[in-house]
């Protein structure tokens, strides 16, 4: 966990009637993912989102979720959760936060849904409040009127939030693009945003990931399309790969696969999961004998299969990758079955994504990505034309920006003043900016904010991360010291040096620790300080050989010294 002081205190509940409002973020403000927002008035706070991220260093870690201990001080005066979508980085922390405080949880039917799936992993949640909310429909909490409206989205069932308070209207986009063509029929409310920008929003909070990314993000038609095209000329099975989350695509694959004569199946727990709750919300309606059971695809003809795969970016035990390794459980591609990538590779993820493709190439499967045909995928995020659309809806006289780096953040405030916005502040998590009615915007301080690691549901200390970061860096070494009418040295080691093969290196680590023992023994030192001395002196002599500082643990042994 990383955390800054905070430097001025939250707005004290005691400004009762005060017509500032104050906004911090404990996630998502300067990174990606982990999204959660905070809005305080008269003391009373609400949060905007509840989202988790990911560890990719390969330290025991399943998800990273925000450091909440900033609002211990309004224990008993939390409204509660608003979610504005289902994604993992906008809903995964809600059992985490939930375990500490004992607060209702608002949001649209899917996302709630999906909060709903995590009851076996989760027994907090067994408890929880979860209220389910509709688009165009204010309902009150505290001091705060909350109206969800309709954006478009990689996902179902996608809101902004209106928000009323004493500051005037904030808008909080959630994660949107302006979809023209949806699959569902949920457009994008571009009139609702316009009356509102008409009646006066003073604070407009909006998402900057796609800020690089100039003109529109395009339309899952645009997607329905080119992967019709791809299903309808192949030969043998295809599978097309795709983030499990994102409905709108299922939806399209399933009106694909009925009208090629194919049968869906689905592989991989996350597909079958959103299958499930898709189909029980009422934002799926395949046949019930469209899909097909993975463990039985071996009685299908080849090119009656359409899979749809989970692991777009290599994840070792995701359906993918054990695809191209050819050890799937159920399924086994062939040479002249096709892959479509019907997704983007996540920066950063390069290099094991285009090794996947490649044992893909070896099996002699044909593999389709955004490479050889741009439109297999589009970005749920706006792209800059799209921003800039809703500023112009919207037309606030204060903007900060949301999720992303402090890249991302910036671009996006220079769009906001370009387009004719007055006032605008770029803000990190744990920094506090107070809004006026008149749409003045100040940086006021700062809070405690920073990551909680987990592993399993429990909380895995930073300084357990850290042994493990140099353990998987440099190796370790164990010496242990046995002192009695001689001094004995027995060493181990893992990732320094060949345990099968003879080592001068650990020959020269052996006697030097023998010689900082020996000189210890002889100055009458303590065990502590033996074991320092040795510690250094079989570090110093891993280095001159090897050039690494391993993480070397030292144990003194005395023998017994009675008869």
């Amino acid at each position: 966990m990383t955390s800054q002081s905070p430097s001025s205190p939250p707005l004290d509940a005691r400004r009762t009637g005060s017509l500032a409002v104050r906004v911090f973020a404990l996630g998502g403000l300067g990174e990606v993912g982990m999204n959660c927002l905070a809005i305080e008035q008269d003391g009373r706070v609400m949060l905007v989102d509840c989202g988790v991220t990911f560890d990719s260093r390969g330290l025991g870690v399943d998800v990273i979720h925000p450091e909440f201990s900033a609002l211990d001080a309004y224990r008993d005066r939390i409204a509660g959760i608003f979610v504005t979508h289902g994604h993992e980085d906008h809903i995964g922390a809600i059992p985490y936060f939930l375990r500490r405080f004992d607060v209702p949880v608002w949001g649209p039917k899917y996302a709630l849904a999906l909060v709903r799936e995590k009851l076996g992993e989760f027994e907090v949640l067994e408890h929880a409040h979860l209220i389910e909310t509709e688009v165009r429909k204010k309902f009150e909490v505290g001091p705060f009127v909350v109206e969800p409206i309709r954006v478009t989205h990689s996902i179902a069932d996608a809101t902004a939030l209106a928000i009323d308070t004493a500051a005037g209207t904030i808008l909080h986009t959630g994660d949107f693009k302006i979809d023209e063509r949806p699959t569902d029929g949920e457009a994008f409310d571009e009139a609702r945003l316009r009356e509102l920008g008409d009646r006066g929003v003073t604070l407009l909070m909006s998402d900057s990931t796609n800020i690089d990314s100039e003109g529109r993000a395009g339309d899952e038609r645009d997607v329905s399309e080119k992967l019709d095209a791809i299903v309808r000329h192949a030969k043998g099975a295809v599978v097309v790969a795709i983030f499990a989350s994102n409905v709108h695509r299922l939806r399209l694959l399933g009106e694909i696969a009925l009208a090629a004569g194919r049968k869906i199946v689905p592989l991989g727990r996350s597909v079958s999961m959103h299958k499930e709750v898709a189909n029980a919300t009422g934002y799926l309606s395949w046949p019930s004998d469209l899909t097909w059971a993975a463990e039985r695809a071996h009685e299908l003809p080849r090119e009656k299969i359409l899979g749809i795969a989970t692991g777009t970016q290599a994840e070792t035990r995701a359906a993918l990758s054990r695809l191209a390794r050819g050890d799937h459980p159920d399924f086994s591609l062939q040479s002249g079955d096709v892959v479509a990538f019907s997704s983007r590779i996540i920066p950063g993820n390069e290099p094991e994504v285009y090794r996947m493709m490649g044992d893909l190439v070896r099996r002699g499967v044909e593999v389709r990505s955004r490479a050889t045909d741009r439109d297999l995928h589009v970005s749920g995020h706006a792209h800059r034309g799209e921003q800039r659309k809703m500023i112009e809806l919207t037309r606030p006289r204060a903007f900060i920006p949301l999720h992303g780096t402090l890249h991302h953040l910036s671009r996006h405030a220079e769009l906001a003043r370009d387009a004719g916005v007055a006032n605008v502040l770029v803000i990190e998590n744990g920094a506090v900016a107070e809004i006026t009615r008149e749409g003045s915007l100040t940086n006021v301080g700062s809070v405690t904010s920073g990551r909680v690691y987990n592993c399993e549901g429990h909380a895995v200390p930073p300084a357990v991360l850290k042994d493990r970061a140099a353990i998987a860096e440099t190796g370790v070494v164990a010496v242990f010291v046995r002192i009695g009418r001689q001094i004995e040295i027995s060493m181990q080691t893992r990732g320094v040096v060949d345990r099968e093969a003879p080592s001068e290196t650990l020959k020269s680590a052996e006697f030097a620790a023998n010689r900082a023992a020996s000189s210890s023994v002889v100055a009458n030192a303590s065990d502590e300080a033996i074991a320092e001395a040795v510690r250094l002196a079989v570090r110093r002599a891993i280095v001159k050989d090897l050039g690494v500082k391993p993480v070397t643990m030292v144990t003194v042994m005395r023998e017994s010294t009675s008869s």
